[in-house]
């Protein structure tokens, strides 16, 4: 396939943006167009380069959201190869509780969160999880009746949800859980039985309309309230909503948003200082680890869902995410990194105010994981052949990832679909060799990304690499501390991933979403002091 990224194209900008243009009846904007049709999406390995959308295109590409068709038929061939560590992740998912056929949904006219009477979220999380784990398993193992069971509970939501109540957390759950089901039901959408205009009908009326005020007013408060890992939730969820339902008026807000947004969620404002050694310190890691991690798997996925799409975020502002990712990845394991001061203010639009500093990062538990980090490194070490140590390191330490259920009952456990080793490990690219992070250009959306500048690893010498002793454990940590550590890139990161194969090290007890802000007087009825 070749790019043909001098095109021209009606509505183009200076920047290179694609306005939006008539195809029919719908509007849709052009930097989400098909980059290739159904499951033949693209051979493995190809993925930093994508080809030109059609001129007569009239959506997204389905499936494209976490996982392409591509996706999809690599995860069933290497499994069925035998092949590590797609085996391991496999075993993860086949022994999660929820990906057994036969799970019965639940659905509730009403779901709460933070107040209300019951608050019955934990009943939604739980099925969408058991929806999206047996779609997986089926397009693994190619039998029917996990297909059927994710069908039979994405339908049984979708004919009877109608809002979702609670305090400012209900915000939380249209964010997170919106952009799970979008992702569970994008695996079955061609199923003849799955009931899809009603499934669109409900994401864009139910879930979108919170994640989008949310985005646009923040529950009444001033724009800073609410850390970052609560835009986050919201951009993800108008994302997937907008690819599900090729809209593409959503997807240009969420997109716009993750660029220019007002709130801390925006990268430059999650991701605000980028020091001398690469690094770029994440606003979050100044609150505790279980929030930052949480807001590094959203802006993971958040990337995941528009790179599929042909949008390079991954890659933009000399990719700042790959900067913050690692940043984040060293303080997970252990290491010191350097924060800026920073003050943000709080409290409701003409009503209370305050402020709150953080000064420095938080302490950190090595031990604590979260099934985000297979993806985030397979995109920059294998897709674009670039050198990220920090995450190759914390990746092969959480591999195999598990998913919902397996990593403590509450709902922080929930918020990642997980399962990275098995969906996002790949060989790596040779569109990506020598190093280049070509990002893909469709439909004239932006060019190519540049080189990132360092991010972590030294030029020279690898100076900047971790220790062995940075909380790497098992077989990486024996292999470590006996032979100068793990490869960051190339195809010696095949001693990273496979490696890890047979880790299982997990935390329990994972930091709840958000800790419990109360609120001032009357005017702070809907503004939260913990955002």
């Amino acid at each position: 396939m070749h790019l043909q990224p001098h095109l021209t194209r009606p509505g183009q900008t200076s920047r290179g943006r694609i306005g939006p243009y008539e195809t029919g009846s719908r509007q849709i904007s052009r930097r989400g167009l098909l980059k290739a049709a159904g499951t033949a999406a693209g051979a493995v390995g190809v993925a930093a380069a994508l080809p030109a959308a059609p001129a007569a295109a009239v959506g997204y590409a389905h499936p494209g959201l976490l996982h392409t068709g591509a996706d999809l038929a690599r995860m069933a061939a290497k499994v069925k190869a035998g092949a590590a560590p797609y085996t391991a992740g496999y075993a993860r998912l086949t022994a999660n509780r929820h990906a057994q056929s036969g799970w019965t949904a639940n659905p509730q006219a009403t779901v709460y969160r933070g107040s209300g009477s019951p608050q019955n979220y934990a009943i939604l999380y739980n099925d969408l999880h058991a929806a999206y784990q047996n779609g997986l398993r089926f397009h693994v193992s190619g039998e029917s009746a996990y297909a059927d069971t994710a069908v039979a509970i994405l339908n049984a939501w979708s004919a009877k949800l109608t809002s979702l109540a609670g305090s400012a957390d209900r915000f939380l759950a249209a964010g997170l859980y919106g952009y799970q089901a979008a992702n569970a039901a994008e695996l079955v959408r061609d199923r003849p039985d799955f009931e899809l205009e009603r499934f669109q009908k409900m994401l864009s009326t139910v879930f979108s309309p919170l994640s989008e005020s949310f985005l646009t007013d923040h529950n009444n408060a001033v724009v800073t309230n609410y850390w970052p890992n609560w835009d986050l939730t919201a951009m993800a969820c108008v994302l997937a909503t907008g690819i599900f339902c090729d809209d593409g008026a959503k997807v240009e807000q969420a997109v716009e948003y993750f660029e220019h947004g007002s709130g801390l969620g925006a990268v430059r404002k999650a991701i605000p200082v980028v020091h001398d050694d690469g690094l770029a310190e994440w606003l979050e890691a100044g609150r505790d680890q279980g929030h930052a991690l949480l807001g590094v798997g959203l802006m993971g996925t958040f990337c995941e869902m528009a790179w599929n799409q042909g949008i390079d975020l991954y890659g933009h502002d000399d990719s700042r995410f790959l900067k913050g990712a690692q940043y984040v990845a060293k303080w997970s394991l252990g290491g010191d990194v350097a924060y800026t001061a920073n003050t943000r203010a709080k409290g409701a639009v003409g009503g209370w105010s305050g402020s709150e500093t953080a000064s420095g990062a938080a302490g950190v538990d090595p031990a604590m994981t979260r099934p985000i980090w297979a993806m985030i490194a397979n995109h920059y070490t294998k897709r674009r052949g670039l050198s990220a140590p920090y995450l190759t390191r914390v990746a092969a330490k959480a591999a195999p990832e598990g998913g919902g259920g397996d990593y403590g009952p509450n709902s922080g456990g929930y918020d990642q679909l997980g399962f990275g080793t098995l969906t996002f490990t790949r060989d790596r690219s040779p569109a990506s060799a020598g190093g280049s992070s070509t990002g893909p250009t469709p439909s004239g959306s932006r060019s190519p990304s540049p080189s990132p500048s360092p991010s972590g690893a030294a030029a020279a010498g690898g100076s900047a690499a971790p220790s062995a002793s940075a909380g790497v454990a098992g077989a990486e940590g024996a292999a470590a501390s006996k032979g100068g550590g793990l490869a960051s890139t190339g195809s010696t990161d095949l001693v990273a991933w496979t490696a890890a194969t047979g880790l299982t090290a997990l935390a329990g007890g994972l930091l709840l979403l958000r800790r419990r802000g109360r609120t001032r007087d009357g005017a702070a009825g809907r503004a939260e002091q913990e955002g």
